[in-house]
């Protein structure tokens, strides 16, 4: 029967932490994989400037590989909320890179305390003061980005943590 106690205890503290994860406590996951990223800027730090809101967006001019390949990690690695982007959402037009990475790229520096060393992706994007919202397609803004982990993330967890609970289950038999 103590095994068992031992057994619950530990899957209620991984709940516990799950559900931090979850809330926004701020746990964050770390990914291996991710576009490196060379800034001279500070690491932490909020840089919304004292007359205003920032948004981070995609420069012109930079080579097009490269603004896809930070695109790509934004919507994918970065968990960056790219729906609006997609075909038949309020930001799919124009259909065109630049417009789509600014777009990926602001979410993802919404999502983490729009920071300096959240938009750079690479030295493809820059910090402006002038928001890029246009007709029905907006983009965040400090505070308008929920808390909550995307689904996907929330499903990994749950799997990881039933996984634990059988094996520790396992181990303790």
């Amino acid at each position: 029967m103590r095994k068992n106690t031992w057994v619950l205890q530990c899957c209620l503290l991984f709940i516990g932490c799950y559900l931090a994860l979850t809330m926004g406590v701020g746990v964050e996951e770390k990914v291996d994989g991710a576009i490196p990223v060379t800034t001279l800027s500070p690491p932490e730090g909020n840089t919304t400037f004292i007359d205003g809101t920032t948004w981070c967006v995609a420069l012109a001019g930079v080579p097009q590989d490269d603004l896809q390949n930070a695109l790509d990690w934004a919507c994918g690695l970065g968990m960056a909320d790219c729906k609006a982007i997609q075909e038949g959402g309020p930001c799919y037009d124009p259909d065109t890179l630049l417009s789509h990475a600014s777009f990926a790229f602001n979410s993802y520096y919404q999502q983490n305390g729009n920071s300096d060393i959240a938009c750079n992706f690479g030295g493809t994007a820059a910090v402006t003061k002038h928001n890029p919202s246009y007709g029905k397609c907006v983009y965040a803004a400090p505070g308008s980005v929920g808390s909550a982990a995307p689904p996907l993330l929330s499903f990994i967890w749950w799997w990881k943590l039933a996984l634990l609970c059988l094996l520790l289950l396992y181990l303790r038999s």
